[in-house]
């Protein structure tokens, strides 16, 4: 079996305690992929392209937690 990659076994992980606790596991790894991949913006300055860097990570940190709400909302 291959080994996982820290990122991947922080999504694996979050899913199975979801799951373990009876919550939604989808949601949960959506959730951990968010921060995995976009983590929340420090706040400190930044340049224009720094900026716009920033802002596109948001912007898919954001989606992938409304997938996840979502989600959390049918159960």
């Amino acid at each position: 079996m291959t080994e996982l990659s820290p990122s991947a076994w922080q999504i694996e992980s979050a899913a199975s305690v979801a799951k373990d606790y009876g919550k939604n596991s989808i949601s949960a790894a959506l959730r951990a992929a968010a921060d995995e991949v976009a983590p929340f913006p420090g706040r400190y300055p930044m340049n224009e392209y720094m900026e716009g860097f920033r802002d596109a990570k948001q912007s898919v940190r954001l989606q992938l937690i409304a997938i996840a709400r979502e989600l959390e909302g049918r159960r």
